[in-house]
Order: C-alpha cells, then sequence, then structure tokens
C-alpha cells in the first residue's frame, strides 16, 4: 500500500469518527487537550505503520486502541492486559446506539454548553472537539483571527480540566439553558460542511429534535439542516440557477414534516425562520418560480430576532429582486469587512445594475477557499463584462 493511499485512508477516518473518537478518549477524565493529543499521535502512528501492513479492517477501532494505550501511559497506570491491536476488530463506535440519549457527541456537546465555561468559546469549543473541525476554519466562519480563535479554544479546554466538568448529559431541567450554543455548533457544522459531508449536521440536529420533543427551534434546525441536505450538489451552481429535478424530493417532503412539528407557542425563532425561507426557495420545485414577497416577509421577522450579518445580506438580495438591484445595493449593510458574502452579493447586485462588478467579484473570489466557488465568481468578471 502506498502512503499516499494510507493517508486517504485516514482523512476518512478523520472525517468521519474524529469527534465521536475525542469523546471516547476524554468521558474518563473529561480532559479535552489530552484526548486530542492522543489521537493525533494515533494518526501519525497509522501514517507509519498503514503503508506496511495494510489499513486495519476497523480503522477507528484502531486509532482509538492506539489513542487509549498512549493515554494509558500518559497516566502511567499500565493496564493489567494491555490493548492489543486485535482488540480494534470490535468497532467500539458501534457500542453507541446513535439514536439513544446516550450518543456520546450530544453528550459532549452539552458538556461543552457548560455555564462555567465562557460564552464566546462554547460553540467553538463544541465546533473544533466534537465536530473535527479545524481552528481555521472556525475562525473564518466567525471572521476572527485564527490566532484568536486558537487562544480561545485553549482556554476553554483549561477550563473544562480545571473545573473538573463532569462528562454527562444534563438534567433535562438543564438542558434549555445549554440549548442554543449547541444549537448554533450544529448549524455551524452544516455552514461550514455546506459543500460537503452536512449528512453530519442533518443527523445530529433531526437526533437532537427528537430527544427533545417539543423544542421548536430543534425541529426548526432539523428541517433547515434536512432541505440543506436535499439541495446538496458535487459542484457549486447558483441557487437560483439550479435544476430542482435535481433535488431529493424525499428530503424536501422530510424537511416539510419537520418543519410542521416546529411550530411554536410565540413568536418563531431564528431557525424556523430561517427553514421556511428554505422552504420557500424549495417550493420553486413545484411552482416553477420563487415567491420573492414571501421572501422578503420572512427576512423582515428574521432580522427582528436574529439581526446578523449573513442575514442582512441575503435580505439585500431580496429587495433587490423586488424593487431592482439599485434598491439591493442600497440596503447592503455597511462594515461588512472581508465578509465573503457580502462581496459576491454586491458583485451580483453591481452587475444587475450594468455597473463594473470586476473589484467586488475579484474581492469575493479571494476571500473563498472554495475553488469551485472562486472559478465561478471569476468567470463572471468576463460574462459581466
Amino acid at each position: 500500500m502506498s502512503s499516499d493511499e494510507a493517508r486517504a485512508a485516514a482523512e476518512r477516518a478523520a472525517r468521519a469518527s474524529y469527534g465521536k473518537l475525542v469523546a471516547l478518549l476524554a468521558a474518563p477524565d473529561g480532559d479535552l487537550a489530552q484526548a486530542e493529543d492522543a489521537l493525533a499521535a494515533a494518526f501519525e502512528q497509522a501514517l507509519r505503520r498503514w503503508p506496511a501492513t495494510g489499513v486495519p479492517a476497523n480503522p477507528e477501532g484502531w486509532l482509538l486502541t492506539v489513542a487509549r494505550n498512549r493515554r494509558r501511559d500518559a497516566w502511567r497506570k499500565p493496564a493489567t492486559a494491555p490493548l492489543t491491536e486485535d482488540s480494534s476488530l470490535t468497532g467500539p463506535l458501534e457500542e453507541h446506539d446513535p439514536y439513544a440519549i446516550g450518543d456520546k457527541r450530544l453528550e459532549l456537546l452539552f458538556v461543552c454548553a457548560h455555564p462555567a465555561i465562557e460564552e464566546p468559546a462554547r460553540t467553538p469549543l463544541m465546533l473544533q472537539t466534537v465536530l473535527g473541525f479545524e481552528a481555521a476554519e472556525i475562525a473564518r466562519a466567525y471572521a476572527v483571527p485564527p490566532a484568536t480563535m486558537a487562544q480561545r479554544l485553549v482556554r476553554a479546554k483549561k477550563r473544562i480540566k480545571q473545573a473538573r466538568i463532569p462528562f454527562a448529559v444534563p438534567d433535562r431541567r438543564a438542558m434549555p439553558e445549554r440549548l442554543p450554543p449547541v444549537l448554533e455548533a450544529v448549524y455551524g457544522c452544516a455552514a461550514i460542511a455546506w459543500r460537503g459531508d452536512i449528512g453530519e449536521a442533518q443527523y445530529l440536529a433531526v437526533t437532537l429534535a427528537a430527544l427533545l420533543g417539543a423544542e421548536a427551534e430543534a425541529w426548526g434546525l432539523a428541517a433547515l439542516t434536512t432541505f440543506t441536505l436535499a439541495r446538496r450538489r458535487s459542484s457549486f451552481v447558483p441557487l437560483d440557477q439550479q435544476n430542482p429535478a435535481d433535488w431529493d424530493a424525499a428530503l424536501i417532503g422530510e424537511a416539510e414534516t419537520y418543519l410542521r412539528r416546529a411550530r411554536p407557542g410565540g413568536p418563531p425563532g431564528r431557525f424556523q425562520l430561517e427553514a421556511a425561507i428554505q422552504a420557500v426557495h424549495c417550493d420553486r420545485g413545484r411552482t416553477g418560480g420563487t415567491d420573492w414577497p414571501a421572501l422578503r416577509t420572512l427576512y423582515a421577522a428574521l432580522l427582528t430576532v436574529a439581526p446578523s450579518l449573513g442575514a442582512r445580506v441575503a435580505a439585500a438580495t431580496v429587495v433587490g429582486r423586488l424593487d431592482g438591484p439599485e434598491a439591493g445595493l442600497a440596503a447592503l449593510p455597511g462594515g461588512a469587512g472581508q465578509f465573503q458574502p457580502y462581496w459576491a452579493a454586491r458583485a451580483d447586485l453591481l452587475a444587475r445594475a450594468g455597473r463594473d462588478a470586476t473589484a467586488a467579484y475579484r474581492e469575493a473570489a479571494a476571500l473563498t477557499d472554495d475553488a469551485d466557488v472562486a472559478a465561478f465568481l471569476t468567470a463572471r468578471i468576463s460574462a459581466s463584462g
């Protein structure tokens, strides 16, 4: 086996199971940093050994075994019967029913939402430790420098260890106060991985909603992630240029079911409104057109409850469709800095208005880390000229 093949196998294991493996390694003592170090060492060992021995039948089990042995060495408490690579033949992740309340990732998500951890670090901690994203990816999502995010994450891990925060699902009475950052983490997982494996985010959202039963925002997030999954494509195509026949009708039907379950007792929340916006877009598959007035109403409600920069940019694009591109440009928020969606929206509105959009397209292309998106935006420069 070549080194490249071994590396590819390790990368697949990391994408599929990194968060679950860290959760299992950290469960005994709550030391996230040590768990990550042990797992990193296991990956390094895999890259050295797999080219010669081949990829084991259960790569995740092999990695977990090696990492656990390393942790035992660190504790200086050798087991009377050390784990061997043969013990990895049984998949450790199979021990956990993904539909049970004891799902290790959900447990760890709620642990990271502990009130003792400073609030700005809770969701980024979940994204890195439980969901396996790099600090740089999280920093881009939060529009902060990578070093700032890295420092925030290190402080949070120290806090968990020093405070001896227990690894257990909190009492259901405590779950509502911890729920918002957990929902934000699952939402962030879907946003960062929107062109990749967002099935993980959809699974977590649906499992969490089923766990909580009557929590409207959880069902809203389940609907939102399922709508997004239904429109996932291997190549980048702007939403309004996508062919609805390519969308997954079964998943759209599933998302609509979740959205109906998200009926709140009071005013709708952010995720319910964002799911409703996605439902309007997906309805183009039935009607053949986009209901832009309905989108204007939904965005107005969304800006009331969650006036994020992304929502304000998206709302401006709707204004551009209804009232003309100049009105859309006027509605774009100021102070967007290096927020990539702002520059992509500005470029599109400038081009629709017949104005020079070259600089905006170039800025939008430079700010994305998706080569497919960058190629599309660069191509638009010549098309709009």
